[in-house]
């Protein structure tokens, strides 16, 4: 369906200020332009579109006018290169060499990228250089290391323990064990086929009986269960169908950034997001590769997850992170602490699950953590046990440790690990500081023992040796950081502790879900010294709750009683255990509106995730029908945000708080990101339901406070880019704590309104005062009012928020 676009903004870009050679024709371009490359283009806003088979690029090009028309800049795509048919999100690479078919080929991308450029608009692409999918009958280079094993040119494609079992690679994708299923398999065709499944054989191997057969491939078949404890490749997290690739290795670099870079060599991608780098062997190396390979065209940033005080390497060429710091620091500012507190009491005595307030989060995810270094990542933490074994044997030093006990060192050091992973041995010593090491050598009971710590923390800081097998290991315990770190807290830990369900989102802190006003304003301060250009963003396909669900659940933290008597309310309606009614209920008052077919999917995942009942691996059919009965009786059919007059008037706080961080997010530091369809209230639970193909809808408030600060950033961009700045406004009154104010540049300022549930319960703004810079200033929202600033022209809040309970202002020019 076409969008009816709205009028045409005037383009602050020329139609074509970069060539597409080859666009119309839709044939690849050869070579880069001719000359010195330019400073890269900063966006001044992105649209994320999630393309799939049912949304390809001709979709895109249809929905460009309506995207143009909002004032975004660039459009940021999901991956575009060939991925397993029928992936509805691409990063399932299958192979590198081309643009994928289902989505219309380069000739499709290439005629979006022209269609784009007529209305104003460049191309931002999601690059996926970690992994790809592990899937011999798609994945042609895995194919290929099939066939030949360690004679193929794609071998050193991927990171494979020929140390590990027979030294062959273990392919963990049968069934069942391999004697129940050896009599279905069938060589077809030169292939072995099981099931649908495709395995190429070794040259000569055909004829062969088929145990024979079996046993002289380069590769094992096995139960899929294996994969815990004995797959001997690296993979995305604990996800086996994703196999890592040794970008690390320039080869392997320029084979699989050809097309990539060719389309920025060819102006068709203008921007690249970096999907999940800290799964890289070496993330500085392959960033300062692609910053050279790209020529400085490209604003690149990366899916970085910041941990507590965390900063992003300076180091890093790169413009800055995507931006779950961000959506943290918006989403903390506008959350109550001391609800929040609250909140958690109750939650303690409906859940039954002990802890204190401050405790309870870190050890959730500290038992989160021992459960999945020790189980999901058996086989990651196996391998760094067998060359720890290798390495500590060739140091006079550390010989004769046991490997057991080097392997619960390793373990007690990757849980401890406070962020997602070390960068190098200097970051490591920061990191594993006296009291990490303390912590982990607790861990024996026999103090001798204990020095296996001592060893492997040795071998990190680089101190036994710094030979290629030394800083594999060192690479390979990052990345297993990372994917534990990922693995406990992301996918494990959120779903066991749940007060405040807004709180648990990629880089957030449920133990702690406020940001303090003073705190953000000196992270947005940093933000705009620092990382003018970094992405910023509310909702991502990775998200677990668009904003506008997060907003509803996070008002909650300004009323515990009222989500008390709700919960009382709905006492009827029989739940299998607490903590399920608890996060379900929560996660239907966010969602808004009763719907089965959208709340019982995200709920049936939490109960996965959260591992404790049942999980993907080891189900329990009887306990799930009980999890979808009493979604279907209660928060998939009761109207909750209905449910109570109490209830009812938290409508306008939710709608403060929406539209306040949307407001915030576009307009502090950093480059602002659209989610597809968050121009307008979204409501969106968990993926696979956030990645629906994107349809455009009809315009609401949201879309015109959209339009009003895009159109801003515009007219005005030396106020948000490098150089704008960042100035904190305080307001002064009784009210001061509820205003959240800051200037970009003194030509803009954004006031937002902070807690208005416990604003109006105090009595209001009454004589709080904001105090604007110099100059006369113009209301953007509503295009009519007009203040004064300066020292001596107080403006009354009162005034300032009397029709919405937010504000955008720009000086006048005179």
């Amino acid at each position: 369906m076409t969008p009816n676009p709205p009028a045409q903004p005037p383009s602050d870009r020329p139609p074509s200020d970069r060539p597409l050679s080859a666009a119309a024709s839709g044939t690849p371009a050869a070579s880069a332009p001719s000359g010195p490359p330019g400073p890269p283009v900063v966006p001044r806003a992105t649209y994320r579109l999630q393309l799939q088979p049912a949304f390809p690029f001709a979709a895109a090009e249809r929905a460009v006018p309506h995207l143009a028309g909002l004032g975004v800049s660039h459009l940021h795509l999901s991956p575009v290169l060939e991925a397993v048919p029928g992936s509805t999100h691409g990063y399932d690479v299958t192979d590198h060499r081309a643009v994928r078919a289902e989505l219309g080929g380069e000739a499709g991308l290439r005629a979006l990228a022209a269609t784009a450029r007529a209305h104003g608009l460049g191309l931002v692409v999601d690059l996926v250089p970690n992994h790809m999918a592990a899937s011999p009958r798609h994945n042609h280079a895995l194919r290929e290391v099939l066939r030949h094993g360690r004679d193929s040119p794609y071998a050193r494609w991927f990171d494979v323990d020929r140390s590990a079992g027979d030294g062959r690679l273990l392919l963990p994708v049968l069934p069942a064990r391999l004697p129940e299923v050896r009599d279905r398999l069938r060589v077809e065709d030169g292939v072995l086929r099981l099931d649908g499944q495709e395995f190429p054989l070794r040259p000569g191997t055909e004829d062969l009986p088929p145990a024979a057969l079996l046993d002289r491939q380069h590769y094992r078949l096995g139960w899929w269960r294996l994969a815990r404890t004995e797959l001997n490749y690296r993979r995305f997290f604990t996800v086996s169908d994703l196999i890592g690739v040794r970008v690390e290795d320039p080869e392997v670099f320029r084979e699989t950034h050809a097309t990539i870079l060719r389309l920025v060599a060819d102006g068709v991608i203008e921007g690249l997001r970096i999907d999940h780098p800290d799964g890289l062997a070496d993330p500085q190396g392959y960033l300062e590769r692609l910053a050279a390979a790209t020529g400085g065209r490209c604003w690149i940033v990366v899916e970085k997850i910041l941990t507590g005080d965390e900063t992003l390497p300076a180091a890093w060429p790169v413009a800055g992170t995507t931006g779950y710091d961000a959506l943290r620091l918006v989403d903390g500012v506008l959350t109550d602490p001391v609800g929040a507190a609250e909140l958690t009491d109750v939650y303690r005595e409906f859940t039954g699950r002990a802890g204190d307030r401050g405790g309870a989060w870190e050890a959730t995810a500290r038992r989160a953590a021992y459960e999945v270094v020790r189980h999901d990542l058996a086989a990651e933490t196996s391998r760094l046990t067998r060359e720890a074994v290798r390495l500590c044997a060739a140091s006079p030093a550390h010989q004769d440790h046991a490997p057991w006990a080097l392997r619960t060192a390793i373990e007690e050091l990757l849980v401890r690990v406070p962020v997602y992973r070390p960068y190098g041995t200097g970051d490591a010593e920061r990191l594993l500081t006296p009291g990490v090491v303390r912590g982990a050598r607790a861990a024996f009971a026999v103090p001798e023992e204990a020095t296996a710590v001592d060893a492997v923390r040795a071998l990190l800081l680089g101190a036994l040796g710094d030979s290629p097998e030394h800083a594999g290991f060192r690479a390979r315990f990052a990345q297993t950081s990372s994917a534990l770190r990922a693995k406990s807290t992301e996918d494990t830990a959120f779903y066991r502790y749940a007060p405040l369900l807004s709180a648990n989102e990629v880089g957030g802190d449920p133990g702690r879900p406020a940001v303090g006003v003073e705190e953000f304003h000196a992270a947005c301060a940093r933000l705009a010294r620092d990382w003018p250009a970094t992405g910023t963003v509310l909702t991502t396909h990775d998200t677990k709750r668009s904003a506008d669900v997060r907003a509803a659940i996070a008002v909650l933290a300004q009323c515990p009683d009222v989500w008390a008597g709700l919960l009382a309310e709905v006492a009827g309606v029989p739940a299998p255990d607490p903590h399920l009614a608890w996060t379900a209920w929560q996660t239907a008052f966010g969602f808004g509106t009763p719907d089965p077919e959208r709340i019982g999917p995200a709920v049936l995942k939490a109960v996965r995730e959260e591992g404790l009942r049942t999980s993907w691996t080891e189900q329990d059919p009887a306990y799930e029908r009980a999890v979808a009965e009493f979604v279907a009786a209660g928060p998939g059919r009761v109207p909750l945000r209905a449910a109570s007059e109490a209830a009812f008037a938290l409508e306008p706080h939710i709608r403060a708080h929406a539209d306040g961080a949307a407001l915030v997010q576009l307009t502090m530091p950093g480059v602002p990101e659209l989610y597809q369809s968050t121009e307008r209230e979204y409501r969106a639970l968990v993926d696979p339901d956030n990645r629906a193909p994107y349809e455009p809808g009809p315009d609401d408030g949201r879309t015109a406070l959209v339009r009003a600060v895009l159109g801003l950033r515009r007219e005005r961009p030396a106020a948000f880019g490098p150089g704008g700045g960042y100035t904190p406004l305080a307001a002064e009154g009784p009210a001061a704590a509820h205003c959240l104010a800051f200037a970009r540049a003194g030509q803009v300022v954004t006031a937002v309104t902070r807690l208005s549930l416990r604003l109006a319960e105090a009595g209001g703004w009454r004589d709080t005062e904001l105090v604007l810079p110099e100059g006369r200033w113009a209301d953007v929202l509503d295009g009519v009012r007009e203040f004064t600033g300066g020292p001596e022209s107080e403006l009354k809040l009162a005034e300032l928020f009397a029709d919405r309970p937010v504000a955008l202002l720009a000086r006048i020019r005179e």
